[in-house]
């Protein structure tokens, strides 16, 4: 398996740190990078589960990016890593050089990560329309009010993924098929522009994709629309 990947430019290099710095603040763990056909595919954890009994949806943010020279490979590897090898090479490149390409050195995997377990389709999506940006935005704002409200200092954390399970689990007004959650991770990554959000579905799949990067997110059965 590969041990390495080269972006196409160091633009792609800016955009994958900025990425990984935004899914830090929500949940500094670990990534999934899967590399096919010239395309680097970067999925992070914004809430999933992490019990039998947590109803937390399954809510993943992505980005892609071009590569060139790069050999397939799916690892699931530490967010910390990969951000210290994009800071060193951006280093090495200077703020002058924007139209190489960049070659990385892949940090070694980690086997322990649940939710990587849960591969999107790649294929398959039936498009449900479009909503927009300020719609989600204060979905994102309200429910982060709400935790904020409902978690006081030193609150166990069992109950902290209660609130949050019940919060980011609740439907977005005018999308109730969509949770909270989505909003949340498309606000917090950055995905929300001037320009509308498309949503798409497939089986118990849905995508909320605008120019800047998509959110999956993985639905209870019973939330499931007919």
């Amino acid at each position: 398996m590969a041990n390495h990947f080269t972006l196409a430019d160091s633009l792609s290099l800016g955009d994958l740190h900025t990425y990984l710095q935004r899914a830090a603040r929500v949940e500094d763990g670990s990534v999934r990078l899967i590399a096919g056909s010239g395309i680097l595919a970067v999925y992070t954890a914004i809430l999933y589960p992490r019990g039998i009994l947590d109803e937390s949806p399954t809510v993943l943010g992505l980005r892609t990016f071009a590569l060139a020279d790069t050999e397939d490979f799916d690892a699931v590897v530490p967010m910390r890593s990969v951000v210290d090898r994009i800071v060193r090479a951006r280093a090495e490149i200077g703020e002058n050089d924007e139209s190489h390409p960049v070659r990385m050195s892949r940090p070694p995997e980690v086997n322990t990560v649940t939710w990587a377990g849960i591969s999107p389709p790649r294929g398959g999506w039936r498009p449900l329309g479009e909503t927009d940006a300020p719609r989600l935005e204060s979905a994102a704002r309200a429910g982060i009010e709400e935790v904020a409200e409902a978690i006081p200092t030193g609150t166990g954390e069992q109950l902290v993924q209660r609130v949050r399970s019940e919060v980011w689990g609740r439907g977005v007004d005018g999308l109730e098929y969509v949770p909270a959650g989505a909003a949340f991770a498309a606000y917090s990554l950055g995905f929300l522009g001037d320009d509308p959000v498309a949503v798409f579905e497939t089986g118990p799949w849905t995508r909320l994709s605008s120019r800047r990067g998509h959110v999956l997110v993985r639905r209870k059965p019973w939330t499931l629309k007919g």
